[in-house]
């Protein structure tokens, strides 16, 4: 789900709440030594996103955010901030070429440059997650 979240909108936050669950606690932020990424470069993206992307000038990019039931990605249009918001048992991560990352959910994609360790270690913790996450009843679909 595409949202623009620039604005403090308690329907908004009770989305994404439901999709991904509520923020980390700061005890577990610190134990699981930090739950957000460093600056993302923006290689490549979906014709949605694309089309948001396009209407500035500024570099594309982005940053992500562990969420306990999947990822947040957030990129800044104009003077908008979006987020993907991708529940775990519907992201899709691939490595492509050895410094690019491809994150997948649904008909939505964005490429992403990962040119030091800490972004592969990052991506490394998100897999972890992932693969520790139960999938969802039938029920909750």
């Amino acid at each position: 789900m595409l949202l623009n979240v620039s604005y403090n909108d308690n329907t908004i936050r009770e989305k994404i709440d439901a999709e991904v669950g509520k923020p980390f606690s700061l005890k577990k932020r610190w134990s699981m030594g930090g739950i957000g990424s460093s600056k993302l470069f923006i290689t490549q993206t979906s014709l949605n996103i694309h089309n948001l992307l396009v209407l500035d000038q500024n570099l594309n990019t982005c940053n992500v955010e562990l969420r306990p039931q999947g990822i947040i990605v957030r990129f800044r249009s104009l003077l908008e901030t979006y987020a993907l918001v991708i529940p775990f048992y519907k992201l899709k991560i691939y490595k492509g070429k050895a410094e690019e990352y491809s994150i997948y959910k649904d008909e939505s994609l964005i490429k992403i440059l990962a040119d030091t360790k800490a972004i592969h270690k990052f991506f490394s913790k998100i897999n972890t997650l992932k693969a520790e996450s139960r999938p969802p009843s039938v029920d909750e679909l």
